[in-house]
């Protein structure tokens, strides 16, 4: 197993992700296209991960290196690799496989609820974020950290795996490997201070919801990246 992490703009990186792999000794390459750096031999990393960043999809011109995470995107998956897309990798993902990206209605911003859809409930690895690592109940609406205005259509072939009331798609799986999750899964409680300090937001209501939130998200993750991981 070996891991080619793309970074869309050097502020967003990995986070918990790559502590994970550091944690169970998985191989990996963090790539940052934002400052030129190219992508390595792809026939030598068994799996991709697309982070976030700030620009649009469809500003591929401006940010031409959009492209070739979308091509990476369907040579992984035809290959039968595994893709995991995060905010703005997720919707790399969509307009890779054929589904149109867009501004939504009004940004979402913030710790704010999902819901999963009966497929998500099922699946073998958003089922295990499901599952609180605490009482081990399992939720369909969970609280999730949010930073984005775009949104994107399910691909044909795809299956939706949760939904917010703003943006109804909010994750999808494509294939057996492929997930994409428009929420930020990978963060730490200073990427989300740090993200967030020039936003025009209540910023001591934030502070107190990642205090109350943040150690419990954290092992959701946890549980995510090793079903992820594991399966592949």
């Amino acid at each position: 197993m070996s891991v080619l992490v793309c970074k869309n703009i050097t502020s967003e990186g990995p986070g918990t992700i790559e502590d994970y792999l550091k944690a169970e000794e998985i191989p990996y390459r963090i790539i940052d296209l934002s400052l030129g750096e190219e992508i390595p031999n792809p026939k030598a990393y068994d799996f991709l991960i697309m982070m976030g960043g700030p620009m649009s999809v469809n500003e591929s011109d401006a940010y031409p290196y959009i492209k070739t995470e979308e091509a990476l995107t369907r040579q992984f998956i035809e290959q039968g690799k595994g893709v995991l897309g995060i905010c703005l990798g997720a919707q790399i993902m969509a307009k890779a496989l054929g589904a149109q990206v867009y501004r939504g209605s009004q940004r979402e911003i913030g710790w704010l609820d999902i819901t999963l859809t009966p497929d998500g409930l099922i699946d073998p690895i958003i089922r295990p974020y499901a599952t609180s690592p605490i009482d081990g109940n399992l939720s369909q609406k969970l609280k999730v950290f949010q930073w984005h205005g775009e949104t994107f259509d399910i691909p044909n072939g795809a299956v939706r795996l949760a939904g917010s009331p703003l943006y109804p798609n909010q994750a999808f799986r494509y294939g057996p490997r492929a997930y994409a999750l428009q929420f930020h899964i990978e963060v730490t409680k200073e990427m989300v201070y740090d993200w967030l300090k020039d936003e025009d937001i209540d910023h001591d209501r934030l502070r107190e919801e990642t205090q109350e939130l943040y150690d419990e998200y954290h092992r959701r993750a946890w549980n995510l990246y090793q079903c992820l991981f594991l399966v592949q």
